[in-house]
């Protein structure tokens, strides 16, 4: 236990697990608004980065507006019929537009400037479209890869791409030029079993995870690729090994480090990606599947499925590197590839979560992460405290989640593999608000802008 400074100006005392970063002798912790300027004034005196404080938010005076916010959710009604994509007003509450898409819908995603991407089981079409109010069928565009490549997941490199399938069959990562319809550049070749690419609106070198020939009983690799924007062609750059079965991973928002879930290793890969090589590795719970970032806290949460029987966990980790909590004449706090700070990689809380827990969202104000759970449930986690306060009964076996922050409630919106429903819940008070029918079954949800 250590002292601090209450606000009230008394003595209190914060429990160990509370720590955060290590910049000085003692831990600093995430402390009241009156102890905030001396840890700023300690950040800058390191090596003169820009010390960016974790301050709470308040509460404004008066009334406040809602922001415009749209969110796609994709269904499949099966029987090889039409999927159906459809627009939702997050704060409305209302449907603002519904599209065909082709059928059996797999897996989809949006960028940050609202341009969808839909994948299909068992044909190697793209459909793409602006996820936005005024979207019909007419406004889908239809492309596609070549035949047999089964692709399996897309991700968006940022509004203006590039743009990475994965192509399990042919054991390669095709790279498209964003828009509607998006354009094929190349085709890279990776190690057997691609699963994933990890990238984000910030990075110019995105890594590829392979599985390997024989899943499961080999390290994996996390391929890296040259991604940008401004280049005809991307190109291989390195080859990281990582753990056994390497199925998920993200990038801080800066993208100086990607983390990669090691579902086989109960491990989590850190790469440092400006200097393109293996950073460390994080031992968290069994069978790690999904993962969110917590920017300004340094932190990110890691979702780890158990063993499908019993409770799976969440293990919250500081990240932080030390441009951010640097001693005084630190000579190794380079601000262009800086080092981890002291305390990174500690596992600073485990959360029992649900049954089958599948993925997690953290609301951009920081304040809260919520677990969807298979088994109908979703876990709110107080990212303060680090401990679940709440379990939300929605029913169905979820398989999709996206928290998103506003004043004064945000939401969070949920779909499951086998019902025909978006749920969304207030996070003001984490109860349903309402449903929306989907004429399918989800497939996912994203925020389209």
């Amino acid at each position: 236990m250590y002292p601090v400074q209450s606000e009230d100006g008394g003595a209190a005392v914060l429990p160990k697990q509370e720590q955060r970063l290590v910049s000085l002798p003692r831990q600093v912790f995430r402390v009241s608004a009156a102890g905030l300027s001396a840890i700023a004034v300690l950040a800058i005196a390191g090596c003169g980065n820009n010390y960016r404080p974790v301050v709470s938010a308040i509460n404004p005076v008066g009334p406040s507006t809602q922001p415009l916010v749209y969110a796609t959710a994709v269904a499949d009604p099966g029987n090889g019929n039409d999927g159906l994509a459809t627009v939702v007003n997050v704060f409305g509450e209302t449907v603002a537009a519904t599209a065909a898409v082709a059928p059996s819908p797999l897996y989809f995603t949006v960028d940050s400037g609202g341009q969808a991407y839909v994948l299909h089981s068992g044909n190697s079409l793209i459909d793409s479209f602006s996820a936005a109010e005024g979207l019909m069928t007419t406004t889908v565009k239809h492309s596609s890869l070549a035949q047999g490549v089964n692709p399996t997941q897309i991700t968006t490199n940022g509004t203006a791409g590039p743009v990475f399938i994965i192509e399990p069959s042919v054991n390669k990562v095709a790279v498209l030029s964003a828009g509607t319809p998006p354009t094929i550049r190349q085709e890279l070749p990776v190690p057997a079993n691609p699963v994933y690419t990890i990238a984000n609106a910030s990075a110019t070198r995105v890594y590829t995870l392979s599985q390997g020939a024989t899943p499961g009983t080999g390290l994996g690799t996390a391929t890296a690729i040259e991604a940008g924007t401004g280049t005809a062609n991307n190109a291989i750059s390195a080859s990281i090994p990582v753990g056994i079965n390497p199925i998920y991973g993200v990038m801080t928002p800066d993208a100086r480090r990607a983390f990669v879930l090691n579902q086989g290793s109960g491990t989590v890969t850190v790469i440092n990606t400006v200097g393109n090589n293996l950073d460390k590795t994080i031992t968290v719970g069994a069978n790690p599947i999904w993962a969110d970032v917590a920017p300004a806290i340094n932190e990110i949460a890691v979702l780890n499925k158990g063993n499908g029987t019993s409770a799976g966990s969440l293990s919250i980790i500081n990240v932080a590197l030390c441009n951010q909590v640097a001693l005084p004449g630190n000579a190794a706090c380079d601000p262009n590839n800086p080092a981890d700070a002291a305390n990174f990689g500690t596992v600073l809380s485990t959360v029992p979560v649900g049954v089958n827990p599948v993925q997690v969202a953290i609301l951009s104000d920081l304040s809260k992460a919520y677990v969807a759970n298979a088994d109908g449930t979703v876990t709110v986690v107080d990212m303060n405290t680090m401990v679940a306060t709440k379990t939300i009964t929605v029913g169905g076996s979820l398989n999709w989640i996206q928290a998103v922050a506003g004043n004064p409630t945000g939401k969070v919106l949920v779909t499951a593999a086998d019902t025909q429903t978006l749920t969304m819940i207030r996070t003001d008070n984490d109860t349903v608000s309402s449903t929306i029918q989907l004429q399918g079954k989800g497939i996912g949800v994203r925020v389209s802008q």
